[in-house]
């Protein structure tokens, strides 16, 4: 079981997974309540998948090509979703390595 912080869950955060210092996976996590899991999955533009909860809102994106994320298209969405959009310093743990 993983655990999580609960203040964690209140707000948006960046999860990137490395390998040999190159990121391989990353995940965005949007505010969700405790325990609360994907009910589905949806694809959309610029190898995005966004994770619904089962009322349908979105609690997370999974960046399929994390080195080649595209900021525009990530703000669009995260509008799109009536969220705020991101900087570019906020992906920075992707331009890293």
């Amino acid at each position: 079981m993983r655990w999580q912080n609960r203040e964690a869950m209140k707000h948006a955060y960046l999860e990137v997974t490395y390998r040999k210092g190159r990121p391989i996976a990353a995940y965005y996590y949007l505010p969700r309540r405790d325990g609360e899991k994907s009910a589905r999955t949806e694809r959309v533009d610029g190898g995005l998948l966004v994770d619904l909860a089962s009322d349908g809102r979105a609690i997370g994106i999974e960046i399929s090509s994390p080195s080649r994320v595209n900021l525009s298209v990530l703000n669009e969405l995260l509008m799109r979703l009536g969220h705020e959009p991101i900087s570019s310093q906020e992906l920075g743990p992707l331009a890293a390595a």
